[in-house]
């Protein structure tokens, strides 16, 4: 069971801190009796996700996260795609910085995980509950 972060993104800094990042995702699939598998976060530019929007979903727009989904029974594994530059411009929309954004966006992906969806509009209501619920309960050194 493993929690990998790949950046595919030039920055120079750390998007993630994996160690303390991993217990936390760990904790919220725990919250839903899941047990981790492997995930694989894997951070891009709006064109890298662009691409595996047209491609797997044929989807012709830029996206904040795309999850390929590999659970099986109480076990969740995927692949998690996040767009940094839409992090980024996500975070500036709504008037929160980088790293928040960026940490529900990670949650986001565990939940689909998890099994949340975030089609319907009560889909979605729920979707955004759970988030601001893990968000609120981050660990202090990820404030």
């Amino acid at each position: 069971m493993s929690i990998n972060f790949a950046n595919y993104y030039e920055t120079n800094h750390q998007i993630v801190k994996p160690r303390v990042t991993s217990a936390w995702i760990k904790s919220i699939a725990l919250e839903f009796k899941k047990k981790i598998g492997e995930i694989q976060y894997v951070f891009c530019s709006d064109e890298e996700l662009l691409k595996l929007n047209q491609t797997f979903l044929k989807h012709d727009f830029y996206t904040d996260i795309i999850t390929f989904d590999y659970s099986g029974n109480d076990v969740i594994s995927g692949d998690v795609y996040i767009s940094i530059d839409r992090v980024n411009e996500n975070a500036e929309k709504q008037s929160v910085s980088f790293k928040d954004e960026l940490h529900r966006v990670l949650i986001h992906g565990v939940l689909h995980l998890c099994g949340f969806k975030d089609k319907k509009r009560l889909d979605k209501e729920e979707m955004h509950r759970q988030e601001n619920k893990a968000l609120k309960n981050r660990p202090l050194s990820l404030k």
